[in-house]
C-alpha cells in the first residue's frame, strides 16, 4: 500500500475504534446507576485502574511501536 492509502486507512480505523472506545466508555459510567446495581468502591477501583493502565499501555505501543497481549477484565464475584 501507498503511504495516501496508508494513512487513509489508519484514519478510518482510529476514527470507528476510537468512537467505539468512547461509546463503551460512557456504557461503563452508566454502570454508576445504583437502582439499577450493586457495585462496590473497590469494583470502582478495579475498574478505573484497569482502564487507566490500558490506555498507559496503548500509549506505550504508540511510543515504541510494538505489540502487546490482550488482557481480558474479569470483577470477582
Amino acid at each position: 500500500m501507498g503511504q495516501k492509502q496508508d494513512r487513509e486507512k489508519f484514519v478510518k480505523l482510529a476514527e470507528a475504534r476510537v468512537s467505539k472506545a468512547l461509546k463503551d466508555i460512557k456504557l461503563i459510567g452508566n454502570l454508576s446507576n445504583r437502582s439499577n446495581y450493586e457495585y462496590t468502591p473497590e469494583d470502582v477501583k478495579k475498574i478505573h485502574s484497569t482502564l487507566k493502565k490500558a490506555l498507559e499501555d496503548m500509549k506505550a505501543r504508540f511510543d515504541r511501536d510494538g505489540r502487546e497481549e490482550e488482557e481480558v477484565f474479569r470483577l470477582d464475584v
